[in-house]
């Protein structure tokens, strides 16, 4: 599944990255890895999400969020 497809207020843990090297660097950085925690907070009805990533909170697009294969977390 991917982030798209989460829920407000669960927790998933990210698998694999799959979108192309200068967004996956991107995502890196800001601390988006694989075997990351990461809670979405809210959603919006366009598809964009405010997830909340190591303590810090990150708004990020669907396109972004539909590139982002997870798990559920603990």
């Amino acid at each position: 599944m991917t982030l798209l497809d989460g829920k407000a207020g669960e927790s998933y843990k990210v698998k694999e990255l799959m979108t192309d090297e200068d967004v996956m660097r991107r995502l890196e950085v800001l601390g988006i890895n694989e075997d990351t925690n990461v809670k979405i907070l809210n959603r919006k009805r366009n598809g964009s999400m405010i997830i909340k990533v190591r303590g810090s909170r990150l708004a990020i697009g669907r396109n972004i969020a539909a590139c982002i294969e997870v798990r559920e977390g603990e």
